[in-house]
């Protein structure tokens, strides 16, 4: 399924022991393939774009160490936390650039591999996704009922796409930087 693989990410995400991490930059990569280097306890799965992603601005050991635990805030709120917009991979850049637009009270989290998430201390979920801000959305390029532990709203794709340049098909299926600002302004 490699043309239009909208439900693989999350067909793989629920295999027992697999972690599927998704990253959004090179040093996000970095620390996904240090992760599947060092597990143990079962494989690994890489999954990677082939369009060019710009380097996310951020701290490279915020981002190693917080890919390492499967998810973590890249862009900290400058105001009261007003809402959080979740994602992965090659949509982590659409959820930057909303955040700019949607203000200072935005926080953007990371979210390179779910299960690695999942199994963090009760207390470093909080300090990433704190239970009393509940105005959260998520975004990724693929179908989206796994992200409803998270968010409350999910930009994702729920039908098969059209063949086209990835510019053009991202704009179709809604995963651009307006779109998700259009939804976070729902909530």
């Amino acid at each position: 399924p490699t043309h239009q693989p909208v439900e693989t990410v999350s067909g793989l995400r629920v295999f027992p022991n697999l972690d599927v991490m998704r990253p959004a930059d090179y040093e996000e990569t970095a620390a996904a393939y240090t992760h599947s280097i060092t597990k143990t306890t079962g494989p690994t799965a890489l999954i990677l774009t082939r369009q060019n992603v710009p380097n996310l601005e951020a701290d490279v050991d915020t981002k190693r160490q917080g890919t390492l635990k499967g998810g973590y805030v890249l862009k900290k709120e400058t105001s009261d936390l007003d809402m959080i917009i979740i994602a992965a991979g090659s949509e982590v850049q659409f959820a930057m650039e909303a955040a700019k637009e949607l203000g200072d009270g935005v926080r953007v989290v990371s979210m390179p591999c779910m299960s690695v998430f999942d199994k963090q201390s009760d207390e470093y979920k909080e300090s990433v996704l704190p239970a009393d801000c509940t105005k959260r959305i998520a975004i990724e390029a693929g179908v989206d009922g796994l992200w409803y532990k998270y968010a409350s709203k999910v930009v994702g794709v729920n039908r098969f796409g059209f063949s086209a340049p990835g510019d053009i098909t991202f704009k179709e299926l809604g995963m651009t930087t307006e779109n998700l600002v259009a939804q976070a302004k729902t909530l």
